[in-house]
């Protein structure tokens, strides 16, 4: 029985020790990533908000008939340029053109009277009051004349500003009406060159205008023309050039925002009224900023960051309130980064919160354009 008792005491000894010899060596620390670092870009430069909108023409006209017949001609091809006075439609002229001699013959008849009537009253033959008959006779006549030549001169439907035409909404042959509460809509005219951007500004942002003008950090656009700059869908750079002329004069109640209104030249005809394009407004000049590439900001549900590296080359992130993209490669860091701090910018898939790090040190100002 003992020695039964020493066997299993001498297999379990056995066991702990063998145990013992193979245990894993101990972990050796991991290599220190590469990464390369920079300080954030230091700079003076002029701030910029961005807003949505969409074009609007300057001048824009609905070509409406101005008296009843059949149409005669149209003048123009659709879609066309045209010129302010160009005639674009024709209105059968016939029934215009024997109303007008009709007027012209009472006008000369009661011409003649009149002048009559007023030798007849120098020679005392007729009474003053036949006098003034005859002259009341002579400006209906008058004013008849002038309708009738009116009148044939609507049959000529022109264009009242320089710009772009429609399509022709009326064929040839069909009749047309040209009473005041239910005329026919003929085609319309939008003027191109210059042309209009509008767009909604939020209540915040009009509130933040007001404080810089109040402050003399930068002028109303309601009496200055702050530069804008427009980039169409499918455009990179904000290409086209303009300054405000409009701010409205209350903030819409179910919105909240405010319109506003830039304008801008259109030589060649690009921008249509109705394309939407994306616009920066002058908002303050002269403004300290630091710079980071966009490219190296991360995201943590709602949170933006940056990973940094500190004295001991160990990583750790710093979460930053973010202003607009200066360029297209560089965001404006408002608050949560310092000009001191050390900024990963290459490297990144390799770096974690807590890792150490072997860093090289880069300078990224020269590398951008800003």
């Amino acid at each position: 029985m003992i020695n039964a008792r020493v066997f299993i005491v001498l297999i379990s000894t056995l066991f702990m020790v063998t145990a013992c010899t193979n245990e894993p060596p101990p972990s050796q620390d991991m290599q220190a990533a590469p990464v390369d670092v920079s300080s954030p870009i230091q700079a003076v430069i002029t701030t910029w908000d961005e807003y949505t909108g969409r074009f609007g023409a300057v001048d824009e006209a609905e070509i409406r008939a101005r008296v009843s017949g059949y149409l005669e001609q149209v003048n123009f091809k659709d879609g066309q340029t045209v010129a302010k006075g160009d005639t674009l439609f024709v209105i059968d002229q016939r029934s215009f053109k024997i109303a007008l001699k009709s007027a012209q013959s009472r006008y000369n008849l009661a011409q003649k009277e009149l002048e009559r009537g007023r030798d007849l009253r120098r020679k005392n033959s007729i009474s003053q009051e036949e006098v003034d008959r005859r002259l009341n006779e002579f400006e209906l006549a008058s004013a008849e004349l002038e309708s009738a030549k009116l009148e044939l001169e609507f049959t000529e439907v022109k264009s009242p500003i320089t710009g772009l035409v429609s399509r022709d909404l009326v064929n040839v042959g069909n009749l047309v009406n040209g009473s005041a509460t239910n005329a026919t809509l003929l085609t319309t005219v939008v003027s191109i060159d210059p042309i209009h951007f509008y767009f909604d500004a939020g209540e915040g942002a009009l509130l933040k205008y007001i404080r810089l003008s109040q402050a003399d950090q930068r002028q109303s656009s309601r009496t200055a023309p702050n530069p804008v700059k427009i980039k169409l869908q499918d455009e990179d750079e904000y290409a086209h050039e303009g300054v405000m002329d409009f701010v409205d004069n209350q903030v819409d109640r179910s919105t909240g925002t405010i319109q506003g209104r830039a304008i801008l030249d259109n030589t060649d005809g690009t921008l249509l009224p109705g394309i939407f394009g994306r616009m920066r407004l002058l908002s303050r000049e002269n403004v300290d900023a630091l710079l980071v590439p966009d490219s190296i900001i991360g995201t943590d549900q709602s949170r933006k960051f940056v990973y940094v590296v500190g004295d001991d080359n160990v990583v750790d992130r710093k979460f930053v309130t973010l202003g607009g993209l200066h360029t297209q490669e560089l965001r404006i860091v408002e608050a949560g980064l310092e000009p001191t701090d050390t900024i990963i910018v290459n490297g990144l898939m390799r770096a974690r919160p807590g890792m150490p790090v072997t860093p090289q040190r880069i300078e990224i100002a020269s590398e951008y354009s800003y």
